[in-house]
């Protein structure tokens, strides 16, 4: 089964026949061979599949990290392919957030402080990305915490700063590579219900690459990759 009626018709995201090749000649790697991807607003989609797949690939394309081969790639029925350098960073900076799975925090900078990172790139003033950062980190369960250094927290806290630095532009689509990879099962599971949180309670769109099918189960869609195809895309049971 393929996904709801509703994100058929409302795609906020979708690939056609996108394809990506790294090199040239003999030499040249297809990673992606023809994409066919639509993904709603409101979705909650695990990516999944082994490496090599064309997982990673497809979502950096979908973040505006990479640019397709061939095929085409629309955002709110936007064609991204024909923007330009500056026009992909600023469609990033304003539509789209990143969870990363090294967390990518600065080391010697407080929680706060690297939440507001985002906002500083949009040029919010000192008063009002205070304001923002602190109620995003309240939003993950970390009051309290704004002027600890990830140091001084732990890896489900760290990822919890991340998160927090993704929501806090309020993006509409949160982009999340393998979130729960350097935690244990208990914090990962934490991270999860956070994120179903957030997918359920303020309606983001999350995209999730993960190799745990115990995460993969927290999406209501799941889009398995092999060898540069998409090699089944379906809805699980209990959220049909």
């Amino acid at each position: 089964m393929t996904m709801s009626g509703q994100a058929e018709k409302i795609p906020l995201v979708e690939l056609r026949g996108v394809t990506k090749v790294y090199g040239t000649g003999q030499a040249a790697m297809q990673a992606l061979r023809g994409i066919d991807l639509r993904i709603g607003q409101g979705e909650f989609v695990a990516v999944m599949g082994p490496s090599g797949s064309g997982k990673s690939t497809c979502m950096n394309i979908i973040g505006c990290l990479d640019t397709p081969s061939g095929g085409s790639y629309l955002f709110k029925n936007l064609e991204v392919d024909a923007l330009t350098r500056n026009e992909r960073a600023l469609l990033r900076r304003h539509q789209l957030g990143f969870i990363f799975q090294g967390f990518n925090l600065l080391n010697r900078t407080s929680a706060l402080e690297n939440v507001e990172l985002p906002l500083i790139y949009r040029g919010i003033v000192a008063a009002d990305r205070h304001r923002r950062a602190s109620k995003a980190l309240a939003a993950v369960g970390l009051a309290g915490w704004e002027h600890h250094t990830p140091g001084e927290l732990s890896g489900g806290q760290q990822q919890r700063v991340a998160i927090a630095r993704a929501m806090v532009t309020e993006p509409a689509v949160l982009l999340a590579d393998e979130p729960t990879g350097n935690l244990d099962t208990a914090r990962s599971l934490e991270i999860m219900e956070l994120l179903t949180a957030f997918n359920r309670d303020l309606g983001i769109t999350i995209v999730m690459v993960t190799h745990e099918e115990e995460m993969a189960r927290f999406a209501a869609r799941i889009v398995q990759f092999r060898d540069g195809l998409v090699s089944n895309d379906q809805v699980r049971e209990e959220e049909k």
